[in-house]
């Protein structure tokens, strides 16, 4: 698939809809060869309808994995996820559901266990981003929506998954560009993405005596539903990297099968970046 550098106007309001974004985001190579990496395995993984979560899904299903995605109200995106992982050879269990409710978060744990008899692997993902260009203008509202979906589910999640994790397990949080070099549109939405790299390096001191590895993932500028469904303007969306264009979702799930599998057994605490070239500390 060729890699866009400019994209149509389009408009979509949030969470957003993959099904409805032109062009299509490339979800997984076509060359990518599976070789069993995660056979065996089962993962959790929020906001896994679509983007990078879908990404994650289909590389699980293809490297031998059973998943279990959770989405807020995408029922037409997660039914084609779904579907993808089915295609692979994989199952997959859909689990519809607001993750600020803590409930909730407890109850897809379960749920998947239930359904896989274990929980190897959890991807903790979604998130909501609101640009607003002066802090004046971001909510009490806004900053306690973008804080319970952001990073508050982290906890709840993880806080239960451990109880039922167990040696050589992993834990993988998606965080951002945004939280190594900040950004002058999404200041709550970076300062969650902070709070993730933390959080991330934290537990992983916190679990290495059990030998669950807890490592991050930080995206920079990916062809996702959030793009279209929180920016007026995304013609450009990506040209300000060296690259000069933005990532798509199948550049990015890889990273994610690296740091589930056995390949990164001495990886703990750590985080990828994948953002077209952008040289960022820490």
């Amino acid at each position: 698939m060729a890699k866009p550098k400019k994209f149509p106007k389009q408009q979509q309001s949030q969470p957003g809809d993959e099904h409805k974004m032109k062009p299509a985001p490339e979800i997984i190579r076509k060359g990518y060869k599976g070789s069993g990496k995660l056979k065996g395995k089962t993962a959790l993984i929020t906001g896994g309808d679509s983007g990078i979560g879908r990404s994650v899904a289909v590389h699980y299903a293809r490297e031998g994995a059973n998943v279990a995605i959770v989405y807020l109200n995408e029922d037409k995106d997660a039914l084609e996820t779904k579907k993808m992982v089915i295609k692979e050879g994989g199952k997959c269990l859909i689990l519809q559901g607001d993750l600020k409710k803590e409930a909730f978060c407890k109850k897809i744990v379960g749920d998947c266990i239930k359904e896989y008899g274990e929980l190897n692997i959890l991807v903790n993902n979604a998130a909501v981003q609101f640009p607003k260009d002066k802090i004046e203008d971001i909510t009490n509202k806004q900053i306690k929506e973008t804080f319970e979906t952001n990073i508050f589910p982290y906890f709840f999640i993880a806080r239960e998954a451990v109880k039922k994790m167990k040696k050589g397990d992993t834990v993988i949080n998606t965080t951002s560009v945004t939280a190594y070099r900040g950004s002058e549109h999404l200041l709550d939405y970076s300062s969650t993405k902070g709070a993730i790299v933390t959080f991330t390096r934290s537990l992983s001191l916190m679990l290495a005596k059990k030998n669950i590895r807890v490592n991050g993932v930080a995206p920079g500028p990916i062809w996702t539903p959030l793009i279209p469904s929180t920016f007026d303007d995304i013609s450009d969306f990506g040209q300000d990297t060296p690259m000069g264009r933005a990532g798509q979702p199948s550049e990015v799930g890889p990273a994610y099968v690296f740091l589930a599998s056995e390949d990164s057994s001495y990886i703990t605490g750590q985080i990828i970046h994948i953002n077209g070239g952008e040289i960022i500390g820490g």
